[in-house]
């Protein structure tokens, strides 16, 4: 009488729990997917995925000091600017002779043949004032310059795309890869719960000689292996956060939350069936090409500087002289314009050695320029295959998880009426566990999987 009520009591207990596992694997609800390990006692953030991406793209040091690179292009373009507008300076003197220097004269000029008269020239006091104006008519290597300032700030705006990419992609797999860890953490608590359960019935059993000492001791292996597996990956979530933080440029004492969820339905999607690309999709592709245009300008610059250059001078200036301290005397004017030409003529061939090392460096531009487009060919290729077989993998291991879900239902049933053994329930337990943590596995390496396919489409 006691095996048959206690019979229907658990079959009662296993139709309630019928599909406890797979919602624990994937439809677990991660609103309260927080840190783990020491206690924040920062700032407090909830963010889903894209949150974190938008918080990274503004917090993340790497971030910032590409646009810093940005801002200081902007400013050697504005030094390219200057270099051909006009310049102009004023400049003012006011000298105290002290002792007026003497020139010798012959003394013919005075009637004094054979001799050398010592005279004195000019004022005590010397007052004065100018204006000078130089501007560049022309000059190659300044047009140049000047040419390519839009290509160097597309060319700094691109490495900053690039960084982002880069971190975008990190974000994507460290957030995904807590998720899976913290169902991970969600089933082995699940499964510790069970084993406390079943060490006490084989306990309460032993007791009544319905069971051996060696099923307690089963028991309790299992248990100490759980708790041990569960502390271990407690430690690499934790460690995992830190590394997340450090991606959105958020301090280590601030605490944070993720809110998005992991499901199998998310990675599909129909990516494989539109999986056209093209080589400037592809952010780190756009920077090689602007990187090669970026020193093509080089070429004509060094090749400019073998012609002549051209500037026109002018100059203004106001002096007085006197020999008592007054500003209200005779101011004298002087001026000019000049047109200054300057031809190169012979500089050691140091001009065509700079030209001849710009063309070997584009050359080389080109050449990684199309070992890049091989390079992503193959990464389009492989990352294809890799979602692929992830996502029939991931498939794959649903299955088994649910199908080991019924095998221990089954085997926990035989045991508790007294059909089956210990050991049986042992494998069962261990069988269940290790087909959810590979159900995990397998749903994280299918999200990372189409995290490379997008991104090696250019389209993450």
């Amino acid at each position: 009488m006691y095996n048959k009520d206690k019979k229907a009591l658990l079959m009662k207990k296993a139709k309630n729990k019928r599909h406890h596992w797979l919602l624990l694997a994937f439809l677990l609800p991660l609103a309260a997917l927080a840190q783990t390990g020491d206690t924040a006692s920062g700032k407090r953030y909830e963010l889903s995925l894209q949150q974190a991406i938008d918080h990274a793209n503004q917090n993340n040091l790497d971030i910032k000091n590409g646009l810093i690179d940005v801002l200081l292009q902007k400013e050697t373009n504005r030094q390219t600017t200057a270099a051909a507008l006009p310049k102009v300076t004023v400049n003012g003197s006011f000298t105290d002779n002290l002792q007026l220097q003497k020139t010798l004269l012959p003394g013919e000029l005075v009637g004094q043949p054979g001799t050398l008269i010592p005279v004195q020239f000019g004022t005590k006091y010397i007052t004065s004032g100018t204006a000078e104006l130089t501007q560049i008519l022309f000059d190659g290597q300044v047009f140049v310059g000047l040419q390519a300032r839009r290509t160097s700030i597309d060319w700094a705006n691109k490495k900053v795309e690039v960084t982002q990419q880069t971190i975008k992609a990190n974000v994507y797999k460290v957030y995904y890869q807590l998720v899976a860890s913290k169902t991970q953490v969600d089933l082995l608590d699940s499964n510790i719960v069970l084993i406390k359960k079943q060490q006490h019935d084989a306990e309460v059993m032993y007791k009544n000689g319905f069971a051996e000492k060696l099923d307690v001791d089963r028991a309790s292996v299992a248990l100490a292996n759980l708790e041990t597996e569960r502390a271990k990956l407690l430690t690499t979530i934790n460690n995992g956060y830190y590394g997340l933080k450090l991606l959105l440029g958020i301090p280590t004492a601030d605490q944070l939350v993720l809110t998005d969820t992991l499901s199998n339905e998310m990675i599909r999607g129909g990516i494989l069936e539109n999986s056209t690309y093209q080589y400037a999709d592809r952010k780190d592709y756009q920077y090689l090409q602007l990187t090669r245009d970026f020193n093509a300008y080089n070429i004509r610059r060094y090749k400019l500087s073998k012609i002549p250059t051209l500037s026109l001078d002018a100059s203004y200036n106001k002096q007085l002289q006197e020999n008592k301290f007054k500003f209200d005397g005779n101011w004298f004017t002087a001026s000019y314009v000049a047109l200054r030409l300057s031809i190169p003529i012979f500089n050691g061939f140091a001009t065509n050695s700079k030209i001849a090392a710009a063309k070997l460096t584009v050359q080389q531009l080109d050449n990684q320029i199309q070992n890049m487009k091989i390079s992503i060919d193959n990464e389009v290729v492989t990352s294809r295959n890799t979602l692929r077989t992830s996502i029939a993998a991931m498939d794959y291991q649903q299955k088994n998880m649910e199908l080991a879900e019924e095998v221990y239902r089954q085997t926990k049933k035989k045991y508790e009426v007294g059909t089956g053994s210990s050991t049986d329930l042992t494998t069962a337990q261990k069988d269940l566990q290790q087909a959810q943590t590979n159900y995990i596995n397998a749903l994280y390496d299918a999200i990372i999987a189409k995290v490379d396919f997008l991104n090696a489409t250019g389209k993450l």
